[in-house]
């Protein structure tokens, strides 16, 4: 007895490009090179050549060309990047959000009190709809004691305030500008000597605050000398004296900004970001809503 025929015939089996095979391919051309791609994919260099040659056997193409001694890619080549990066994002992003049976490690952040006020929570916002099962541990200091702890390894990203030179495998990118302004009672003003509320050095305010007063032949006194911002806070809310600080910061402590004709104009302090060059994706992704946030006035 004979059998109808399908009127179908089945669909070809699809095949899968493994993804393992496409970071190694992406490692070699951002590296330039097999060589150097090594450092960061950590297999050897005839590893690597066989890696590529089992994709260039899948794909029944060539994905290389050789000028001289220099490795370039084909047009293949050229289009297959495109596409591996895309798929090397997804898979990234549903490892990190779905793929984790254990908590991941703590993203660790450090930013000065200007920052903490006011943009942090909408970043936290706006970070945890991103990233969902992202841990992590922010602690808000002055910009000496941060940069420190991240020189000693134990923070990811620093959001602090002024230049402080280069650091060895970071990054460290001007994302805003910030006017920094006299705060306090007006009647303090007009003292023959100028009452202060600072806090200890090392501080840029502190800096900026007595080389103004000092160029415009103002006499001060400091009246209260602190290493922390509550005290600060508190010696100018009381009436102390006067300080200087960021038009942010004001505006979360809700403290008094005084008219630009009291006292000479301060300058003008750069919103610096610190991070890691080897840092994951997410540390980055946290980093760049940090940048927006802190570059909109």
């Amino acid at each position: 007895m004979s059998h109808p025929l399908p009127s179908r015939l089945p669909q070809r089996m699809a095949r899968n490009v493994p993804t393992e095979l496409l970071r190694s391919f992406v490692a070699i051309v951002e590296a330039g090179s097999m060589a150097q791609a090594t450092e960061t994919i950590f297999l050897t260099q005839s590893a690597l050549s066989l890696q590529m040659k089992r994709l260039e056997d899948m794909l029944q193409q060539k994905l290389f060309r050789r000028d001289g001694r220099r490795l370039l890619l084909t047009a293949t080549g050229e289009e297959l990047v495109t596409y591996a990066r895309q798929l090397l994002a997804l898979n990234d992003r549903i490892m990190q959000n779905l793929g984790q049976q254990t908590d991941p490690e703590p993203i660790t952040v450090g930013m000065v009190q200007d920052f903490a006020d006011t943009i942090l929570p909408d970043v936290l916002g706006r970070f945890r709809l991103e990233h969902p099962r992202a841990r992590l541990i922010v602690r808000v200091g002055g910009t000496i004691e941060l940069l420190d702890l991240f020189d000693r390894s134990r923070l990811d990203l620093v959001l602090c305030l002024g230049q402080h030179g280069d650091r060895p495998g970071a990054s460290c990118d001007t994302v805003g500008h910030d006017r920094m302004v006299w705060l306090g009672d007006p009647a303090n003003t007009e003292r023959e000597e100028i009452p202060l509320v600072l806090l200890e050095p090392p501080c840029r305010f502190r800096d900026a605050a007595l080389r103004t007063l000092g160029q415009a032949g103002r006499d001060y006194r400091i009246m209260l000398e602190t290493p922390n911002l509550p005290a600060l806070r508190a010696g100018v809310r009381g009436g102390l004296g006067i300080s200087c600080r960021t038009r942010r910061f004001a505006a979360a402590e809700d403290l008094p900004v005084l008219p630009a004709s009291a006292l000479p104009d301060v300058p003008e302090i750069e919103t610096v970001l610190v991070r890691r060059n080897d840092a994951s994706d997410v540390v980055h992704d946290l980093g760049d809503l940090l940048a927006e946030a802190a570059g909109n006035k």
